[in-house]
């Protein structure tokens, strides 16, 4: 016997997703994201942290760290992230599709470097009203180590419209 629910479920969300537009350039939005995500992290890993075990000598662990440290500095990332990046931006442009907010924010407007706090930015929040006596004025500061291009975003909750803001006696 099979659940027409489920299959109402699924039929509800083949027939949203058919109906969704540019649903092929979104899916390759997203793949060039989590390739330069993945490109970037790959760039950041440190091979002489691994753990090889303790069967080998100490030259023959030398020996091994320094040919994964020349194999995997022989092969640069960083710049197949930026690129990846980079065409992520043109295709979201040319069709005119949004970016998440939090994709956006992770992305470097001017070298197009993927922003990683502590690694590849700098990440602080300040406060420049009246020596910040306006918590509602805090702003969070990303500073890109590689062209030093620095975003400001304002946390907390947004301020309402005047004629929406309640009346303070």
């Amino acid at each position: 016997m099979v659940d027409t629910k489920a299959k109402t479920k699924v039929s509800k969300a083949a027939a949203k997703a058919a109906k969704a537009p540019n649903a092929a350039i979104f899916s390759r939005i997203s793949y060039l994201y989590q390739a330069a995500t993945y490109l970037a992290a790959q760039h950041q890993h440190d091979p002489s942290q691994t753990c090889t075990g303790n069967s080998q000598q100490p030259t023959e662990l030398i020996q091994r760290r320094q040919l994964e440290q020349v194999s995997i500095n022989s092969i640069p990332l960083e710049p197949g992230a930026r690129k990846l990046v980079s065409e992520l931006r043109n295709v979201s442009g040319k069709v005119v599709i949004r970016m998440s907010s939090d994709m956006k924010r992770s992305i470097c407007k001017n070298c197009d470097a993927l922003l990683i706090d502590g690694v590849t930015c700098e990440v602080g929040t300040e406060n420049k009203s009246r020596g910040g006596k306006k918590p509602w004025a805090d702003v969070l500061v990303r500073r890109c180590k590689k062209c030093g291009y620095v975003k400001r975003y304002p946390l907390g909750e947004r301020q309402k419209r005047r004629p929406h803001r309640s009346i303070k006696i």
